[in-house]
């Protein structure tokens, strides 16, 4: 049985593979058909582009789905159940769950129980999001003619981003890669990511200055700073707005740089931006649907390793 709970459990070989059937995906008129299989989608946090992207990768490939989003509201959770007990019931109904929650190690958990595959789609501000890092790897390696040799400048708050921290773990894959971390001081990159990056070789740099970090980048990832994660409105608004991408911000990056985000963005990136050819984000969503593809369909057809 294939989980996929941790950017940590792929190699390059994985990723490879996966990221061909992501090409096939996007190519092909004629889709595997899982007529007859179901997704459940369970969200114990609000979501749009995770939740609709595995949905729609679902009915694209003639899976079902069945769920409810924002589970700690609308589920039997409100009513003290586990998140064991809500699994072993689910999976009487789904072959596959993905499950995104607040707290740290909960798809973990879920998969202890072995009753069918999981898919961690967030877990917590201390956890993961691999999903999001491997269609934002797949992203840089379509668009970046020298992917495995680029600088890639993290920025924003990147002790409480799990996609940025899933994300310098598979770059972490790469030895040649340089990467350069841009944060307040109090929001660095988790010290268990960058002693990944020591044991791997992988060069990194961390400041609090976008500006010393920007020139001679191949790409620049953006985070907002997540207001949900801060234990309080005035804790956060010490932060907010402390790093914006505008149009005098791009004349520090190469013509051909990438500007990526997870997204949902708030002030971060200027709307000015959006049409410029670097502004990668929007074409990043449209890749999350082929990476979710290719993971459920993997999944679904019992080639998961």
């Amino acid at each position: 049985m294939r989980h996929i709970l941790s950017a940590q459990q792929y190699k390059v070989e994985d990723l490879n593979r996966l990221f061909i059937q992501a090409d096939k995906l996007r190519s092909v008129r004629s889709l595997p058909d899982h007529h007859g299989k179901i997704v459940a989608t369970l969200f114990f946090e609000p979501s749009t582009r995770t939740r609709l992207s595995f949905e729609s990768a679902a009915l694209r490939l003639g899976a079902g789905v069945i769920g409810t989003e924002n589970g700690a509201e609308f589920s039997s959770s409100v009513k003290g159940e586990t998140i064991e007990d809500t699994v072993k019931v689910v999976a009487n109904y789904a072959d596959v769950i993905v499950i995104r929650h607040p707290l740290t190690g909960t798809a973990d958990r879920a998969a202890k129980l072995n009753c069918v595959p999981i898919i961690n789609a967030g877990d917590g501000a201390a956890g993961e999001h691999p999903t999001q890092a491997l269609l934002d790897l797949y992203t840089m390696q379509h668009e970046l003619a020298n992917f495995e040799k680029s600088v890639v400048v993290f920025a924003g708050d990147l002790k409480h981003y799990r996609a940025t921290r899933s994300l310098a773990t598979l770059l972490s894959l790469y030895p040649n890669i340089r990467l350069r971390f841009v944060s307040p001081k109090d929001l660095r990159m988790d010290t268990a990511v960058t002693k990944l990056l020591s044991e791997r070789g992988v060069e990194y740099e961390e400041t609090t200055e976008l500006q010393d970090a920007l020139p001679g980048a191949d790409v620049a990832y953006v985070t907002r700073i997540p207001k949900e994660y801060f234990p309080s409105i005035k804790e956060y608004e010490k932060y907010k707005g402390v790093y914006k991408f505008t149009d005098q911000t791009l004349r520090l990056l190469k013509p051909e740089s990438l500007i990526m985000h997870p997204l949902p963005r708030v002030d971060e990136i200027d709307s000015s931006i959006d049409d410029d050819p670097r502004a990668a984000y929007f074409r990043q969503v449209g890749n999350g649907l082929y990476i979710r593809m290719a993971l459920l369909d993997e999944i679904l057809s019992g080639r998961e390793k």
